[in-house]
């Protein structure tokens, strides 16, 4: 057993069977309290330059936090059907029969699937041949409205039998909502293909966080635990100082998360993303929760920015939650000729963070806040909150 003293409980340590082979958790067989004092350090060397970095924020438990599960399907050298992750640096598949950050229903839901495969006669894709048609699976679970998604992603459109496939699945599994056919038919390490063929329910699934409804479709970016981003995007509130007058820009929108839940103490929301189909689904997403002074541009956020800049727009806050790589030098720039007074960066990379700091520290801003967040227990990834302000302009504290 081990204990968390921010969290005054004890946990229980226990080592992933797959841990070694796998190298998805490089964490494992660590201690929790060893994994946030690890990650506390790393956030400090690489931002402590910056302004003091805030105690990070664990988890009261981190085991099957993922409400996201992707495997892999295919055959050992027996000939077997097997399902689970990538070894690293590699397309081997690790068999995978219980994963400790995954969500427990969603990995169920794949095992009833592996064994169903060989009743029904189908095949998994072998990458080789490129004969087969099973390649993976995903399974996305609405954390606070139970519904479930599952994606079956086929080397074809044609699923034999997929009806008494639906059914058989659902009676093991009532709770699945949808099921999406994805059509992969080319030899790509990517694992979802442009087209989808929806076989049941609405090809979609609705999940509540921090007050609002949202709809995740199946190339939606949604974060994949629930308990901690409602955490994460409450510290992004606080440090945007929202008074219901701004005008905010949300680069990187998404499905609209966080210009949804900004909205609503803010004077009017813009959000920004390139994605068409997570475009359309923010603005459902505005509808449904009747949020009327948001709207969405399917776009490059950077340019629209430098638009607005030269048209003589003005932004008040700007927040920026950028791929793990961050942002480039375009896109900063647009932002600096924008001139937002305030600047909420979410970060899933401390060295990019610390990389675009130095960029916007150098144009006229000044960093005030950093508060490290536990989303991924168990890896090396850890998620910032980070306050910035052009240096002309007095910190709003709530």
């Amino acid at each position: 057993m081990i204990f968390t003293p921010e969290k005054g409980m004890f946990m229980e340590n226990r080592i992933c069977k797959s841990a070694k082979k796998c190298g998805g958790c490089q964490y494992q067989g660590v201690p929790y309290e060893e994994q946030l004092k690890k990650k506390q350090k790393q956030v400090e060397k690489l931002l402590g330059k910056f302004c003091k970095v805030s105690p990070i924020i664990g988890m009261k438990d981190p085991y099957h936090y993922r409400n996201k599960v992707h495997s892999a399907f295919g055959r050992d050298r027996k000939g077997n059907i097997i399902s689970g992750t990538y070894e690293a640096s590699t397309h081997n598949i690790i068999p995978v029969e219980d994963c400790l950050i995954e969500d427990e229903k969603c990995q169920e839901i794949i095992r009833t699937i592996r064994c169903m495969l060989k009743s029904f006669k189908i095949k998994t894709y072998d990458e080789d041949t490129g004969y087969g048609l099973l390649r993976h699976v995903m399974v996305r679970r609405g954390f606070q409205s139970g519904e479930i998604m599952v994606i079956l992603v086929l080397g074809s459109p044609i699923l034999p039998s997929k009806n008494n496939f639906v059914k058989a699945l659902r009676q093991a599994h009532p709770e699945i909502t949808t099921v999406v056919l994805n059509v992969n038919d080319k030899r790509t390490s990517m694992v979802l293909g442009e087209r989808e063929i929806v076989i049941y329910g609405p090809g979609f699934i609705r999940d509540r966080l921090c007050g609002c409804t949202f709809r995740i479709s199946p190339k939606s970016f949604y974060q994949v635990n629930p308990v901690q981003t409602e955490i994460l995007y409450n510290i992004a509130m606080k440090y945007a100082g929202l008074t219901g007058k701004e005008t905010v820009i949300d680069a990187y929108c998404g499905i609209g998360t966080i210009s949804l839940i900004a909205a609503r103490n803010a004077g009017r929301v813009i959000g920004v993303e390139l994605n068409k189909d997570a475009v359309r689904d923010a603005r459902i997403n505005a509808r449904e929760n009747q949020i009327r002074n948001v709207e969405f541009r399917q776009g490059d956020a950077g340019e629209f920015m430098l638009a607005m800049a030269n048209g003589g727009q003005h932004a008040d806050v700007v927040f920026m939650d950028p791929p793990r790589a961050g942002s480039d030098e375009k896109f900063l720039s647009s932002l600096i000729r924008l001139a937002p007074s305030r600047i909420v960066y979410i970060s899933c990379g401390p060295e990019s963070l610390a990389r675009d700091l130095k960029y916007l520290t150098k144009h006229g801003y000044a960093v005030k806040k950093i508060q490290p967040t536990e989303l991924f227990a168990f890896t090396e990834h850890v998620e910032c909150v980070c306050l910035l302000q052009k240096d002309n302009c007095k910190i709003f504290e709530r």
